[in-house]
């Protein structure tokens, strides 16, 4: 592991450690780590590095809607090769929310979160996407020869 010493000012580095102890971090290093994942995971999407991804969409829509409950579950069916799980729930007499587990190539993903988002009746809708590596089915994944048949996906660095 590389150290390095990062000099702030005080009042920013106030700023951070009360940062840190509301979301509470072990130690300033812990949260850096994930500042800069996360700035750097940011980056990789915005510049097109990210090939494949996990992610979670999740979206409150009016089920009193005209089919709009089956178009969504219609949508997920069309796309069974990013859709991993769905979770549903009742608000309200007019209000669900779903959450739904996608993975596969990024753009593909993207563009199936902004149709379910597109559709009329669907609010509140957003995508947390996270890319990752894929090792191939059957490949070595780390040390450890896997002897069955499926992908690996692995965060990215």
């Amino acid at each position: 592991m590389d150290r390095f010493t990062v000099s702030l000012p005080e009042d920013l580095a106030q700023a951070f450690d009360h940062w840190i102890a509301e979301r509470g971090y072990a130690n300033r290093s812990e949260a850096f780590r994930d500042l800069l994942r996360a700035e750097l995971e940011r980056r990789r999407q915005d510049d097109g590095r990210s090939r494949h991804c996990v992610a979670c969409l999740s979206y409150v829509y009016n089920h009193h809607e005209r089919d709009l409950g089956e178009r969504l579950t219609a949508m997920q069916h069309a796309h069974h090769d990013l859709t991993v799980s769905a979770l549903h729930a009742h608000l309200d007499h007019d209000n669900c929310i779903e959450t739904v587990i996608l993975r596969g190539p990024t753009p593909e993903v993207q563009r199936f979160a902004d149709a379910v988002c597109a559709e009329r009746g669907v609010r509140h809708g957003q995508l947390n996407l996270i890319s990752v590596d894929v090792e191939g089915r059957g490949r070595r994944a780390g040390a450890h020869a896997h002897p069955h048949r499926h992908q690996h996906l692995h965060p990215a660095d």
